[in-house]
């Protein structure tokens, strides 16, 4: 190409690609990263915020893999908080609100940093794709870069297009130039575009809100960090500040409606359902009084103030008037408008459960390309990008986690084979298995698949393994350990549960929901410091016991169906008996296994009897076939 050559190509610089990046010059391949801006890499364009309902297991599960974004929130966060308390395990979720600009920083250093990444500035027009396979990124500017595979994580940026009121722009956020040439490229190399949409909120000058009108939202002590290597935080964390709208503001955005480019058609594009704008909100529930609305620091210290909640792309003037009936931001000054961007994205289900698209080997693609929202699944679609276009060049089976086994099998098995009609965000309900998928026993579940894969960090193995001994050690000391109700009877009378008559092990204690660990420890001491993390995984194992063995047991049924592999030149079209529905979806998927193809919506019951007795009959490539079904 005339240009220095690559092993694999990272084209854009968020969040998805610096875990793409990472682990692939982790795993040794030579790296290059094209990206518009150096000043954006690792962006927070819409909230500082890392984690959440969800999303902080995935944070959990890519540094147990070894991944960068659980350390790098460790570094740059201000407020650590445990969402979901009240709840039960299964949901409980970390989140920490950034200091973005410390978080771009530390994730810039990391790239700067590796010896095998080069990072360049620029803008790709297409990829060049040569007997099948891709050979080269060309830039717009006609610099080439060959490579053995390219990992694309345009986020925005594919001809995006913002709105504020009715005025309108190209870009792929707000002050930066979108890619408006490449969406041509993938399109003529076969890949299906669709256009969605996301938005953002308001910021405001923090000096010029009143807090004394809105609520203190201070973080958990001691705050809990994301990346099982960190020990400890030691941060002086900075408050969040709660407030919300109300009648007069929602009979304001209503009467605006004919100057919003989501109600008047110059917005076609999909938005994300559970992350509506403020005029969504307003439309869709117009019953509701009142809307929460938190007011989140950008940067500790920092003059602006990210209005979390209150994601709109009305008119100027109109998020000016919205503020003024809002305690606290009264006389609040806009620093920076919200606003929304419509931009293209890939079908992800031309993706096999690799990221890789299944027609252009070499060709990955993470993020927000693939239909997703959330920093947090970005970044966990990169890091398997990059691992897979690592194992791919090195001729090893790429590395596909279970639905069972992480979120992020979850969400790539979603999106590889249901697609994204809207852009998708995680939540804990789309994880059938979410209470073995805790966020506090990710490093027991995928720490050693890392050591496998090559990416965790040193002593990651032996720590992951000693909480598990010790959970398993601390657990069997309860379970032996019986308890007299001479002992007992004083706590349970105090906690307003039943009295014993004889002795019974503290397990049994503990497996109440009125007592905790602490309460049992006080009974029968351990005799040696017990981490806290280990009681909570030890008080989480023995009262949901019965739940956890249940869950378990229906992961091993359903393995069973994940090993019936489903041959790769299946011609579906010629298996009798399919639905005609069923034959498109499964040609249009093509699943790996049974229990996937059973995952597609449109493919029944029926179509999957179908599918097991072809191959038990061994008439898997459906050539013998060729009419029957619902046509």
């Amino acid at each position: 190409m005339g240009e220095r050559d690559f092993e694999i190509v990272v084209v854009g610089a968020g969040h998805a690609a610096c875990e793409a990046a990472l682990a692939a010059a982790r795993l040794g391949k030579r790296v290059l990263v094209v990206t518009i801006s150096r000043r954006h890499i690792a962006e927070m364009a819409c909230n500082p915020a890392i984690g959440g309902v969800a999303k902080g297991q995935l944070v959990r599960e890519i540094d147990a893999l070894g991944g960068e974004m659980g350390r790098a929130i460790d570094r740059a966060g201000i407020q650590f908080r445990m969402l979901n308390t009240g709840k039960g395990p299964a949901v409980r979720s970390p989140r920490a609100q950034a200091d973005k600009e410390a978080y771009r920083a530390g994730m810039a250093a990391a790239l700067d940093g590796h010896a095998r990444i080069t990072l360049i500035e620029g803008r790709v027009g297409g990829i060049l794709v040569r007997a099948g396979r891709v050979k080269a990124v060309v830039l717009t500017d006609g610099r080439g870069f060959g490579a053995e595979a390219i990992i694309l994580t345009t986020g925005t940026f594919l001809c995006g297009r913002l709105f504020v009121g009715l005025s309108q722009w190209r870009g792929g956020r707000t002050g930066e130039i979108g890619a408006t040439a490449l969406s041509g490229s993938l399109s003529a190399l076969g890949l299906p575009l669709r256009r969605l949409k996301t938005g953002t909120p308001p910021r405001v000058a923090a000096d010029s809100v009143d807090w004394s009108e809105t609520s203190r939202q201070d973080g958990d002590d001691p705050p809990q960090p994301f990346s099982f290597e960190t020990k400890a935080l030691k941060v002086d964390q900075v408050p969040c500040y709660v407030t919300h709208t109300g009648p007069a503001v929602h009979r304001l955005i209503e009467r605006a409606l004919d100057r919003s480019p989501l109600y008047t058609g110059r917005i076609g594009g999909v938005g994300p359902r559970y992350c509506p704008s403020i005029e969504d909100k307003v439309v869709r529930f117009a019953g509701r009084d009142a809307h929460r609305v938190v007011l989140e620091p950008e940067v500790r210290d920092g003059p602006t103030v990210y209005l979390n909640g209150l994601a709109t792309s009305l008119p100027y003037d109109v998020q000016e008037a919205m503020l003024r009936g809002i305690p606290g931001l009264r006389r609040a000054a806009i620093v920076r408008p919200g606003y929304a961007v419509e931009y293209d994205a890939i079908d992800p289900r031309v993706l096999d459960a690799s990221l890789m698209v299944r027609h252009i080997p070499g060709l990955f693609l993470a993020g927000q390309v693939n239909g997703t929202s959330g920093y947090e699944e970005a970044a966990a679609q990169g890091l398997m990008a990059g691992i897979n276009a690592t194992r791919l060049l090195d001729d090893l089976e790429p590395i596909v986690l279970r639905r069972s086994q992480a979120y992020i099998g979850v969400l790539i098995d979603d999106l590889v084979t249901k697609g994204a009609d809207e852009p998708y965000r995680m939540f804990t309900s789309r994880a059938e298995h979410r209470l073995v998928l805790r966020h506090d026993t990710a490093d027991m579940r995928l720490t050693p698949l890392g050591a496998e894969i090559g990416l965790a960090r040193p002593g990651a193995v032996e720590r992951a393994e000693r909480r598990r001994r010790l959970v398993a050690e601390e657990a069997r000391r309860l379970t032996e350990t019986r308890v007299q109700p001479s002992r007992a009877n004083g706590l349970l009378r105090r906690v307003g549960s039943s009295a014993i008559t004889e002795a019974v092990s503290a397990e049994r204690l503990l497996a109440r929901p009125e007592i905790s660990y602490r309460d049992v420890a006080a009974l029968c001491p351990s005799g040696s410091v017990v981490p806290e993390d280990v009681q909570e995984l030890v008080e989480t194992e023995i009262k949901y016991a019965g739940y956890i063995n249940r869950a378990r047991d229906q992961i091993a049924r359903l393995e069973r169906l994940e090993a019936v592999a489903l041959p790769v030149d299946l011609c579906y079209g010629r298996v009798s008996g399919l639905s005609t529905e069923a034959r498109q979806k499964l040609d249009r998927v093509r699943p790996r296994t049974v229990a996937q193809a059973a995952r597609i919506p449109g493919v029944s019951p029926a179509d999957l009897g179908v599918l097991m007795i072809r191959l038990r009959q061994g008439g898997a490539s459906g050539r013998e076939g060729q009419h029957g079904g619902d046509d």
